[in-house]
């Protein structure tokens, strides 16, 4: 498809999340909101019980760092990976895979066990980077895996600085909500080198951002937008050199479906 063809639906990108004050999390009480990558207080019970859905390693856990965490929830990175392996994202064995904002791997980790060639997981706490690569050796992906202590934003403007060479297949950007700002993140992704044409881009934002644009910056082009709760999971490709199953009608305002 020529990105050419494509029309430029909601333009503008919103800025971040709601402010941390008024933030609300499920319910309808306001979350005390607490910064990830941080040691929990003594005594709270990590919440996090996850494991892999399918593959080679599929029923496995994947342990969590003592430090807060918003993971992706299990029934999301169902559908996220089932849309993926729809795309045959993992039918070839040279998929290579950036697990940005990694926290304890599980996305990347699921993509290993999907059939990915390789994961590189970011995150700028060294616990979650140091949990990732342990998860990583346990489920038997130790020669598939690297980790990057470093700010997300870093990795995307000064790769060759964290010794990455190559453009990935697959990056997954599944940022706190409340500590990212979205405009400046997308930017920085448009203008990296790890992106090339026809690499997927995955987006975890969340609803009260309202939607994200069909087209950013002329670059990334959307496939898929999907609501899960609170959650929207925004699919897009990199300036897209052959045929996609393209679906401008999620990114329409107003248009998230509810999943």
């Amino acid at each position: 498809i020529n990105s050419n063809d494509l029309t430029n639906i909601n333009p503008m990108l919103p800025v971040k999340a709601k402010s941390k004050s008024s933030i609300v999390s499920g319910g309808t009480k306001k979350k005390s909101i607490r910064p990830q990558g941080q040691d929990r207080d003594i005594g709270l019970i990590n919440p996090n019980r996850l494991k892999i859905i399918a593959g080679s390693a599929k029923g496995m856990k994947i342990e969590s760092p003592d430090v807060y965490l918003r993971p992706m929830m299990a029934k999301v990175r169902e559908a996220l990976f089932s849309t993926l392996e729809y795309m045959d994202l993992f039918t070839s064995s040279n998929t290579r895979v950036l697990d940005i904002f990694s926290g304890s791997g599980s996305v990347g980790l699921e993509a290993l066990s999907r059939g990915a060639a390789h994961t590189t997981f970011i995150d700028f706490s060294p616990v979650c980077i140091d949990i990732s690569i342990k998860n990583s050796q346990r489920l038997g992906f130790e020669n598939k895996a690297k980790g990057v202590c470093c700010k997300a934003q870093d990795v995307l403007l000064t790769p060759e600085k964290f010794n990455l060479l190559e453009p990935y297949q697959l990056i997954t950007l599944t940022p706190p909500y409340e500590e990212v700002v979205y405009d400046e993140l997308l930017s920085s992704l448009c203008e990296s080198k790890l992106v090339s044409d026809n690499t997927i881009i995955v987006i975890e934002y969340p609803v009260e951002m309202g939607t994200l644009p069909y087209v950013i910056n002329d670059k990334l082009f959307g496939l898929r937008n999907r609501r899960y709760g609170r959650t929207v999971i925004a699919i897009y490709v990199y300036r897209p050199s052959k045929s996609f199953d393209m679906h401008p009608d999620e990114f329409l305002p107003n248009s998230i479906k509810r999943k």
